[in-house]
């Protein structure tokens, strides 16, 4: 997901300064008036001082448990020296959280992605400590290294979506200020079911790396919610649009889960689905015309039964009983 806010004549200067001063450790980004704008420059506690010595001192007064901020940070003594830091803690404005998750790969772009080394997304101010740097480090290191050609197609791939072409993306743009891509397979895939066609199934994953909305592959489409809940994956988020033919009826119904015993490499991506599921719901409707009957959200696909969901199409009404006045004694 990206926005169209852009980076600041102001915002480039200060990070024009703090790329070629080693007084400073780090700059503070937020966003407003629908752009990227500086807050401050944190300056190094001496010239010698150690990236954990810096990094004490940032949590007070800067970070705060209800307000998102982007903070770049000199971490590294050889280039790319720097890491961009996307905060977002829970308690924030539910806008502001879309609006910072929206650019954060803007951010990195606009003040050149050479300069950085790694991006992260965190939620809470212990993260911004010297043991959360320590223990992003170690997760880090449990990943399995990548081989070279791995390597040189991931970075091929970057390339792509940064010069926008062979992506196979197309951005809608939901609003003023956001814009969703997604692949041309996802769109597609939402007309067909709109239309009548297809499997009947379409299941959706963002990918962490991108942000794009991708199709799941799927076999036929399961005949029944059991068989449905069987195809949901249990330990990641998903988008599921099924059509659900059962009497003479065919609703198209959407699920959104958020398995809570979710993989290792979820929980960083997490926050994405429930900051997209708007802009999902609007591009299957407003693009593709799909007319969604039921809404369902739950955390473990396990509790979707055929039971709750026929419950929700075609809920019971309960027959008003008739008040009968008593009859008068001696009639």
């Amino acid at each position: 997901m990206q926005s169209g806010i852009t980076a600041s004549q102001e915002l480039a200067s200060q990070f024009n300064t703090l790329l070629g001063s080693g007084a400073h450790f780090g700059l503070l980004v937020t966003i407003a008036k629908e752009q990227l704008l500086p807050l401050a420059l944190l300056t190094a506690s001496s010239p010698a001082s150690s990236f954990a010595s810096n990094i004490t001192s940032l949590l007070t007064p800067h970070v705060k448990t209800n307000e998102a901020l982007y903070i770049i940070l000199r971490r590294y003594s050889s280039a790319p020296a720097l890491v961009a830091v996307t905060y977002v803690p829970d308690a924030a404005p539910v806008r502001q959280k879309m609006l910072f998750a929206a650019t954060r790969l803007t951010l990195v772009r606009e003040l050149g992605s050479e300069h950085f080394r790694e991006t992260i997304f965190a939620t809470l101010p212990t993260e911004l400590t010297p043991a959360g740097f320590e223990k992003h480090d170690a997760h880090n290191a449990l990943d399995a290294p990548l081989t070279e050609e791995e390597r040189t197609l991931g970075d091929v791939k970057r390339a792509e979506q940064e010069a926008g072409v062979g992506t196979g993306a197309r951005e809608i743009h939901l609003s003023k200020n956001l814009a969703m891509p997604v692949t041309e397979e996802v769109l597609g895939g939402l007309k067909e079911l709109a239309a009548g066609g297809g499997t009947g199934l379409i299941m959706l994953k963002i990918n962490p790396e991108t942000e794009v909305v991708e199709l799941v592959p799927s076999s036929a489409a399961p005949s029944s919610i059991p068989e449905l809940v069987d195809t949901i994956s249990a330990t990641e988020p998903r988008f599921t649009f099924y059509r659900y033919s059962h009497g003479a009826d065919s609703p198209v119904l959407f699920f959104y889960t958020c398995p809570t015993k979710a993989g290792t490499k979820a929980i960083k991506f997490r926050m994405m689905y429930p900051l997209m599921k708007r802009a999902v719901l609007a591009i299957a409707e407003k693009e593709a015309g799909l007319q969604i009957e039921k809404k369902f959200e739950v955390e473990e696909p396990a509790e979707i039964t055929e039971e709750s969901v026929l419950e929700e199409l075609h809920p019971k009404v309960e027959a008003k009983k008739v008040f009968s006045r008593p009859k008068r004694p001696g009639r």
